[in-house]
């Protein structure tokens, strides 16, 4: 199935959803997308994998990236897409397909943009974190990636979303002793203790960081629990695993630092921590973005591929049509004039001189 990058950006987003893209499945909407941005001239593209790379190169002073991934959840019966009213309805529509069609209009149709643009199209964003195609592209082709700015395509509902949290999962321990049941006195029931790790979560208070002036929000919860041997059987161990959400003011090591202070007397085994990324908004490329779009700022509560940015030196910022509380439900919709909206202000940026 061909993409027609000139039809109405509601026409080419449905066009974008009904081409079947679950993550590792992405091959057909990343040979669509290769072959109808290969006949502008003004374009350099590259395939890397499934995703696909598109750039201007006129030699201008700064350079700027958008970047959306083409995979989505497992589908759960809304294919193929439909219209009711001013609401597509389908599977990834807000996340992130009506943010893919918006940049592919853009790299259509913005042929002499005052900065130089490099547009990223990759696969595998909502699986694993080996098979992300962006993190891919950072440890294989990192020039692929360089910039001054880049835009993430996210569902934002048109806000501007600065930055992201950062996330640490950890295996809280507590330790007992083994004993019959029956016998319960000669042992140490691990599960009992393990509601001093509880009572620390119910007490918690998140803390609300201001940084770059953006307001975050921190989150601490318990996400499993595992314990208990047999049914007559005084477990000898139980284990609370935790998610820590923390603000761009911490590094992955002060967040470690955190969660084994919080927890002390326990044993804690960090299992994975991504970074936070800050809201980027200094640059002046991201203030020419947030003045040319108009759009309201806010913190991103979550973390994105904006932090592969920040890993790479390139500040970041979420912006696309989609609605981030309809990601992944069965009944996700994007509202066809936020699409429009969206490609006007960002047409309106990359076309703006200063």
């Amino acid at each position: 199935m061909g993409l027609d990058l000139f039809s109405d950006v509601a026409d080419l987003t449905a066009a974008v959803v009904d081409i079947e893209s679950v993550s590792g499945a992405e091959e057909p909407l990343a040979d669509a997308v290769e072959a109808a941005l290969r006949v502008f001239p003004h374009l350099t593209v590259e395939r890397v994998g499934n995703s696909v790379v598109a750039r201007t190169d006129l030699g201008l002073p700064e350079r700027v990236v958008l970047a959306g991934h083409l995979d989505t959840v497992p589908l759960n019966g809304n294919l193929p897409s439909r219209v009711v009213g001013d609401r597509l309805y389908g599977c990834g529509t807000t996340d992130m397909k009506s943010g893919v069609a918006v940049a592919l209009r853009l790299a259509a149709t913005v042929t002499r943009p005052t900065r130089d643009i490099t547009y990223v199209f990759y696969d595998c964003e909502e699986i694993e974190a080996e098979r992300n195609g962006l993190r891919l592209l950072a440890v294989s082709r990192p020039d692929l990636l360089a910039g001054d700015f880049a835009v993430l395509m996210e569902p934002t509902g048109g806000l501007i979303e600065g930055g992201c949290q950062g996330t640490l999962r950890a295996e809280v321990t507590a330790v007992g002793e083994r004993a019959h049941s029956a016998r319960a006195w000669m042992g140490s029931n691990a599960i009992h203790s393990a509601g001093r790790i509880l009572d620390v979560l119910r007490a918690y208070v998140p803390s609300h960081p201001i940084v770059d002036g953006l307001e975050y929000r921190e989150g601490l919860n318990a996400v499993f629990i595992s314990g208990g041997v047999a049914g007559n059987v005084i477990p000898d161990e139980c284990v609370v695993t935790v998610n820590y959400r923390f603000a761009p003011d911490k590094s992955p090591a002060e967040a470690e630092e955190y969660v084994r202070g919080i927890f002390a007397g326990f044993q804690v085994t960090v299992t994975d921590c991504a970074a936070a990324a800050r809201p980027g908004l200094t640059h002046p490329a991201a203030a020419a973005f947030v003045a040319s779009s108009g759009a309201d700022v806010r913190a991103k509560l979550g973390w994105t591929d904006v932090a592969r940015f920040a890993e790479l030196g390139v500040p970041a910022v979420n912006y696309g049509p989609g609605e981030p509380t309809l990601a992944h439900t069965k009944d996700e919709y994007v509202e066809l004039p936020l699409i429009a909206d969206s490609e006007r202000r960002m047409r309106a940026w990359l076309e703006a001189a200063g």
